[in-house]
């Protein structure tokens, strides 16, 4: 069965995402756009802090529908990921039915009682509608991209014990990656690709502001052009958009309405989190020239 459209235009899309404080670009809005109307997964990549994740939220929440998170690691298995049994419950089950045979006991303790789902399970049981949000799928081992492949072609699962699960209705799937290592050619063909990089400087302006109302207009347009220079120097991490933010809350906490070397100063731990970093923004960051 396939899942009610959520969006009705690109128009609509941006409109709904910003209800929620989500400001999307027009490329954002566009494959968000897509992949709702074509029903198929959407691939982000981008480096951290960019909003990859706070986008499956945001359509999560203008849809109504439930957020199904799986966070990837190293070491991620089948068993996190889609389903295992509660092997505690179905030795109790055993030693409680004693005059049992196996046979009947094999029937009772493999059913849905003893059935633990995990995040790709659960987004497709069910008629609620759904956010798959598979996160940070490049930390995942190379397996695990073999399991979304099933689970993400047909929406449907196999537990021998049970049968085949099919999706009566398929969630919106959103896979993100920071590209820490290269995704499989197989998965990339299924799903739509978007990459969200540091947003230009007017927008990263207005999302700033709506996250900090109550910082002035000017500072945070000298905090986003101050940003800015920092992304162009050599940086082992530059600041990302989340850290903008944090930065912006961070100057109207210590009630700064401008930007001057002491202050910048003392608060570029905020943007910066290593200390040659640290070291080298301080050397080279002319508050004058931005």
């Amino acid at each position: 069965m396939e899942a009610p459209l959520l969006f009705t235009s690109v128009d609509d899309v941006s409109a709904r995402l910003a209800e929620t404080g989500y400001l999307a670009s027009p490329a954002v809005a566009t494959t968000v756009f897509l992949a709702d109307r074509l029903g198929k997964p959407l691939l982000v990549e981008g480096p951290a802090g960019v909003g990859k994740t706070e986008l499956a939220k945001a359509v999560a929440e203008v849809a109504g529908a439930r957020l199904v998170r799986l966070q990837c690691y190293e070491g991620v298995d089948e068993s996190r990921a889609l389903y295992e049994w509660n092997h505690a419950k179905q030795l109790l089950r055993i030693s409680a039915g004693r005059d049992e045979t196996w046979d009947e006991a094999r029937t009772d303790i493999f059913s849905e009682e003893f059935l633990l789902s995990r995040p790709l399970l659960t987004a497709i049981r069910g008629d609620e509608p759904k956010v798959l949000l598979i996160d940070e799928t490049d930390k995942a081992d190379v397996e695990v991209e073999g399991l979304l492949l099933e689970v993400l072609s047909d929406f449907q699962v196999t537990v021998p014990e049970l049968g085949t699960i099919t999706a009566s209705r398929r969630p919106f799937v959103v896979l993100t990656s920071n590209a820490s290592r290269e995704l499989s050619e197989a998965l990339r063909r299924r799903c739509l690709f978007l990459h969200i990089g540091f947003p230009e400087e007017e927008l990263e302006r207005r999302i700033v502001q709506l996250k900090v109302p109550g910082l002035d207009e000017t500072l945070a347009k000298s905090v986003v052009r101050v940003v800015g220079a920092l992304r162009a120097m050599d940086l082992r991490k530059v600041p990302s958009v989340a850290e903008t933010i944090d930065w912006a809350r961070t100057l109207l906490a210590l009630g700064a309405d401008h930007l001057d070397e002491t202050v910048v100063r003392d608060s570029l731990g905020v943007l910066l989190k290593h200390q040659d970093d640290i070291l080298k923004a301080g050397a080279k960051l002319d508050l004058d020239a931005v």
